[in-house]
């Protein structure tokens, strides 16, 4: 099990920023902004998807995740918050977030299935938040020139993300939730996530007016489809979770240690 800490953040969101706050840098700028577009709706998801599973588990058996649990969904809260802060600058901005749209309705449709497929879908995108934010940890360049507290926004949510990877994925094994299905979703969720971000990326650099600029492109090439770029640089450990024997623990969580260790002034501790 997991000891999860609830941090509070202590950096101020209600100060606007603009469009390209990413150092200036149209795509940098659209792309984390379409990842921060879908949290507020999936960190909910992700919180109701862990709640059932903790009750679908026999009381003798969800006794040993109830803590994590309460850690878990006090991390994905806070998230959830501070990210529906920053979309608000970008909506009064006139960024339309059509990825909560989709996922909502999604989210809708597939409202009826079993409680094993939510928290696979939940372990799935943890896996991807996860490697994700492991890169950002080791890559802080790519939020090269924006604002200090920005910077801490994301590389706090970065360590949290990693933090907490094993959650999902222990109770989707409680619950007997079997490696076909778990492979099943994790290819469908790669599919919708992947096409969800491309299109709220396009929508916003459409808004920005950068769409058809040729360095738009070129930073977005550098960013995801480097040797070392955030795709590119990630496909094995992507590749990893295909395995049946495959936990998330085995992956290095150290990067997040290290920034939370050294950067505990920027937060305070609400909670175990």
């Amino acid at each position: 099990m997991t000891d999860l800490v609830v941090r509070r953040l202590l950096i101020d969101l209600n100060t606007p920023f603009p469009g390209r706050w990413n150092g200036g840098d149209a795509f940098r700028s659209a792309f984390f902004s379409a990842l921060s577009m879908s949290f507020p709706v999936g960190e909910q998801y992700f919180i109701d998807s862990v709640r059932a599973g903790l009750k679908a588990l026999p009381e003798s058996e969800g006794g040993r995740f109830a803590r994590e649990v309460q850690g878990f969904v006090g991390q994905e809260a806070t998230h959830r918050r501070l990210h529906g802060l920053f979309n608000g600058h970008l909506e009064r901005l006139g960024y339309r977030n059509q990825i909560e749209r989709r996922a909502q309705q999604r989210l809708k449709d597939n409202a009826h299935r079993d409680v094993r497929i939510h928290v696979a879908a939940t372990a799935a995108t943890e896996h991807f938040t996860a490697i994700f934010a492991d890169w950002m940890l080791r890559h802080p360049e790519a939020l090269a020139g924006a604002e200090p507290r920005l910077q801490t926004l994301w590389l706090w949510h970065s360590a949290e993300e990693s933090e907490h990877r094993s959650t999902a994925f222990d109770i989707y094994q409680a619950l007997s939730g079997d490696h076909r299905w778990r492979i099943r979703v994790f290819r469908f969720i790669t599919v919708t996530f992947l096409a969800d971000v491309a299109r709220q990326t396009v929508r916003n650099l459409w808004h920005d007016g950068s769409l058809f600029r040729w360095s738009t492109w070129t930073s977005g090439a550098r960013l995801l489809f480097a040797r070392e770029g955030m795709i590119r640089g990630n496909v094995g450990l992507w590749r990893e979770y295909l395995a049946p024997g495959f936990h998330p623990s085995q992956h290095d969580a150290s990067r997040s240690r290290q920034w939370l260790l050294e950067n505990a002034a920027q937060f305070s501790v609400v909670g175990h």
